[in-house]
């Protein structure tokens, strides 16, 4: 389920609760994301897998993107304010 274009979010670290766009799959463990950073803030970084939650939403971007292209792809898709909505735990 984890592709190139896939909406995430982090389970795990800093970034936890927050969602990011897959730009790369490095292997089988590990993916490249990144926010992008003008968006939430997130920067591009390598990720093991095992700290993602993918979800529905993907959006088309070419591997490797840059983060303006995958600004415009997020925009064009309309999801940008579910990039930035911030996701709350109920305890």
């Amino acid at each position: 389920m984890i592709e190139i274009g896939r909406i995430v979010i982090k389970t795990a670290g800093r970034e936890a609760l927050k969602k990011a766009v897959v730009v790369d799959i490095i292997d089988k463990n590990y993916v490249l994301i990144t926010g992008p950073p003008s968006l939430n803030g997130l920067k591009r970084r390598r990720v093991n897998i095992g700290h993602l939650e993918p979800t529905k939403t993907k959006v088309e971007i070419t591997r490797k993107a840059t983060d303006a292209d995958i600004l415009a792809a997020v925009k064009a898709a309309g999801v940008d304010a579910f990039i930035k909505e911030q996701i709350k735990l109920k305890v």
